[in-house]
């Protein structure tokens, strides 16, 4: 048997070679297993070929040679098939996952073969009472409700419109003002296709022309004149900063000197119990009490009253 090899072309090289491929030599190209773009430094374990039934490593002698263990015999055999011979040569159903489908031909002698009387007394539909009566024949497909859909009466197909409902059955008109929209595409008629813009209107349409910066250094001289320059009145007016209010006060700095006064005088009593610090025991000491289950002498020698005696009664079930 002949063999044909088709070559992929190369990455970096144009793609002509498989656009020109035609036919069986196409299929051949395109069935041909793409080449490995492993390079030996990058390349782990063995050379692996993909598409074939080889293992990725070898197999050992001593594997080979081996016995297999009864679980694993076990395992190996097969799964059971559960399809009895009567069932004949069936075709698996669609989307069974390898079962029997439950839709099979009824065989002649079945469509040939006469109902029991229990078969067919149990096939006949129910029979309504005799005084049962139906006010409107139910609609196809309407699962036992009533049909939204019932016979019009000659009488009203005969009846005539009055002028009021004749008024309400008009639509509703819109305001005499009202303009429809333009539509979104608008078609540009021929007179203003052959118009010539005037003198403005082109001056208008120029781009505007700006040259291209920087226009001013960010350091400049200044002149002389400007030196020389004397405010107005008004504007060193203006420049006066705005004032504080008679009698303000500015804050008092973080750190002042203490006055001698202040040094020689001695805390009332009143602010030296102030002054003490609050001592509070810790979690620690707070939690533990060490005569928690300590029963006092005053609990033993306690009386409890009648009523308590009664409830500690236990209840008396029958």
């Amino acid at each position: 048997m002949a063999t044909v090899t088709a070559v992929r072309p190369t990455e970096g090289t144009s793609g002509n070679q498989y656009t020109d491929l035609q036919g069986r030599e196409r299929c051949i190209y395109l069935a041909t297993p793409k080449s490995s773009k492993a390079v030996w430094l990058t390349s782990l374990g063995p050379k692996l070929v993909w598409g074939n039934q080889e293992t990725i490593l070898p197999i050992s002698k001593a594997a080979m040679q081996s016995e297999a263990s009864p679980r694993i015999g076990q395992l190996s055999v097969p799964k059971k098939n559960f399809r009895s011979v009567n069932d004949g040569v069936k075709r698996i159903h669609v989307y069974s996952c390898g079962r029997n489908s439950v839709i099979w031909e009824v065989s002649p002698l079945a469509m040939k073969g006469n109902a029991s009387h229990r078969v067919s007394e149990l096939s006949r539909f129910k029979i309504p009472p005799a005084a049962f009566k139906e006010d409107r024949i139910n609609g196809a497909l309407s699962c036992g409700r009533e049909s939204p859909i019932w016979e019009v009466s000659e009488a009203a197909k005969r009846a005539k419109s009055r002028l009021r409902l004749e008024s309400l059955a008009k639509e509703k008109m819109p305001h005499r003002d009202y303009q429809p929209p333009r539509e979104i595409e608008s078609v540009v008629s021929d007179t203003a296709k052959k118009a010539i813009a005037s003198a403005r209107l082109e001056s208008l349409s120029r781009a505007k022309s700006r040259p291209e910066g920087p226009f001013r250094d960010s350091k400049w001289p200044v002149s002389d004149l400007a030196r020389n320059a004397s405010a107005t009145p008004r504007q060193l007016e203006l420049a006066k900063p705005k004032g504080l209010v008679d009698g303000y006060q500015h804050e008092r700095p973080v750190q002042r000197d203490i006055s001698r006064a202040s040094r020689r005088t001695i805390a009332t009593t009143r602010t030296v119990d102030l002054a003490r610090p609050i001592m509070r025991a810790t979690m620690d000491h707070v939690q533990f009490n060490p005569d928690a289950f300590i029963v006092s002498d005053g609990a033993k020698r306690a009386r409890c009253p009648p009523r308590i005696e009664e409830l500690a009664q236990p209840m008396t079930r029958s």
